[in-house]
């Protein structure tokens, strides 16, 4: 009996690793740490580092890859993960145009995607079959177009001006701030302008000369602050709203008094601390900000760091999910069931919000991954109801 006990133990000791190294998670992360996108891919990756090393309960590998902002070396990056690396799901890209291009990666092989890019167009439609392998963290453009638009009525305001990027973003921005505005908000002006650009003088003159009460700047991080720093500089009055994209850091320190007293949408997690207690992320919001301001420093916390460690809860979620039907990670299987888990996420807070994905909708947010902020004494604080 004594020796039957003894081959038994030998075997569940065994079995342990063999077992661990089989469901091992293997999870690839794409971020812009270089490049034109680097205030966000850093703010992501800042928060990919305290992801917990599980999954589903289960040891999980991460493999992070920098694409430097350029769309073609993320699409390579994406290749490489699904191909060498085998991983079972990607998180990222940071910037629209590099998760459009990788969508066929994700078809050819089967692969989901938790996108850290803004634009609806990434996962709609979803008619299309290499959308229904696209999620989505960041709110959805409408979303935090309309919350823009019932501020602007709520202040009485009756004609905006819009300048966005010449790309994808703005285009996105453009289609649904437009929409949003209706009959009772004139758009009296529209210009475009590149992140790169080293000016923007000709368009603020239009911009002005249209004599908005109000103007809409529809870009991410620091190329945001170049329009509002011309716009002062030119004399104007009136009031500045940017989209959720501003919130990095490095538009804080860029813009410098500039952009004090701007007005936009944000997730609610980078204003964690302030919201009211009835606020259904509150908790989870501030459980991160204490995380990762531990980590990085009080008043480090942005939107993009929300919205990645927000990715780990959902795949966290999901692969618990997907493990419960057998199939083996590291498998098209695995991916297929992690793929259907991820579309039947619900009543999930994470820090910008809470998740109810399905067929339809594969980003998930509603009212409740939205709130006001403005910038005041050099930070992003809530701007109230």
């Amino acid at each position: 009996m004594s020796r039957l006990l003894a081959r038994l133990a030998c075997v569940a000791v065994l079995s342990v690793p063999a077992l661990s190294a089989h469901a091992e998670i293997v999870i690839g992360v794409d971020v812009s740490t270089t490049g034109a996108a680097a205030a966000i891919g850093i703010q992501t990756n800042n928060a990919v580092r305290l992801w917990p090393a599980t999954l589903g309960g289960q040891p999980a590998r991460y493999v992070v890859l920098d694409d430097g902002t350029d769309v073609s070396r993320a699409v390579k990056n994406m290749r490489k993960l699904t191909s060498e690396d085998k991983v079972d799901a990607i998180v990222g890209p940071n910037i629209t145009a590099a998760a459009l291009a990788g969508l066929d990666v994700l078809a050819e092989t089967g692969t989901p995607m938790i996108a850290l890019a803004a634009s609806s167009v990434i996962v709609e439609p979803l008619s299309d079959p290499k959308r229904a392998w696209a999620f989505k963290m960041p709110q959805n453009d409408s979303l935090m177009a309309t919350a823009l638009v019932q501020d602007m009525k709520k202040k009485g305001l009756k004609n905006v001006a819009f300048i966005g990027f010449a790309d994808s973003y703005g285009d996105s921005w453009w289609k649904e701030f437009s929409a949003a505005a209706g009959a009772d908000l004139k758009i009296v002006a529209q210009e475009r302008f590149q992140r790169t650009d080293a000016s923007v003088m000709g368009q603020v003159l239009k911009l002005i000369a249209a004599k908005p009460d109000a103007v809409l700047i529809a870009g991410a991080g620091t190329p945001s602050a170049l329009p509002q720093k011309t716009l002062l500089e030119r004399g104007y009055g009136g009031v500045i709203y940017q989209t959720h994209g501003i919130g990095t850091l490095e538009f804080l320190q860029v813009g410098g008094k500039d952009v004090e007293g701007t007005l936009f949408p944000t997730g609610p997690g980078v204003v964690a601390r302030e919201l009211p207690d009835s606020n259904p992320v509150k908790q989870v919001a501030v459980a991160f900000a204490d995380k990762y301001e531990a980590q990085y420093g009080a008043h480090t916390l942005t939107q993009f760091a929300g919205d990645a460690y927000g990715a780990w809860m959902l795949l966290d979620s999901a692969v618990a999910r997907a493990l419960k039907g057998g199939a083996k990670p590291g498998t098209s299987e695995f991916r297929k069931a992690l793929r259907d888990a991820l579309e039947s996420t619900r009543d999930l807070a994470v820090p910008n919000g809470v998740f109810n994905i399905s067929k339809e909708d594969h980003q998930g947010f509603d009212e409740r991954a939205r709130v006001m902020g403005v910038v005041k004494n050099g930070r992003f604080s809530y701007a109230g109801q």
